[in-house]
């Protein structure tokens, strides 16, 4: 059994406080957290001034240079229609009911996937088998 505390002694609790912070830096910091600790009048979140135009134009040059958008939004409209043109292209492909047969039964895949592997691959059993294979290593 644990022996019984004094009454003076609450256990976690540092009679001597914490240490005094030594340093310039260690002083700055200590000041700021003994401000997160105080309440005062005010219950609602600080407000920060910000310059909202300067933070637009900061994230739109970041959007800029990381290639996600153009001042026109010119190469995602690119991507898009180079994307409808591929589903298009892929539409048109015939593609042989026994291929789609072999797919289902050798990579154990559904009519539906086994029909767009193939379109994918110009309707090219061996070329579609392989492209499956190859990626799923």
């Amino acid at each position: 059994m644990a022996e019984p505390q004094p009454a003076g002694i609450q256990e976690g609790i540092d009679p001597e406080g914490p240490p005094a912070p030594t340093g310039g830096d260690a002083r700055k910091a200590a000041a700021a957290l003994s401000t997160l600790d105080q309440r005062g009048e005010e219950t609602s979140a600080p407000t920060k001034n910000i310059d909202q135009e300067a933070l637009s134009n900061a994230i739109n040059r970041l959007e800029l240079s990381s290639g996600k958008i153009t001042p026109g939004g010119e190469q995602q409209k690119e991507k898009e229609a180079e994307a409808r043109k591929e589903k298009e292209r892929r539409a048109k492909v015939k593609v042989d009911a026994g291929d789609v047969g072999l797919l289902v039964e050798e990579l154990d895949l559904t009519k539906i996937k086994a029909t767009e592997l193939l379109r994918a691959h110009e309707g090219d059993a061996v070329r579609a088998l392989r492209a499956f294979v190859t990626a799923s290593v």
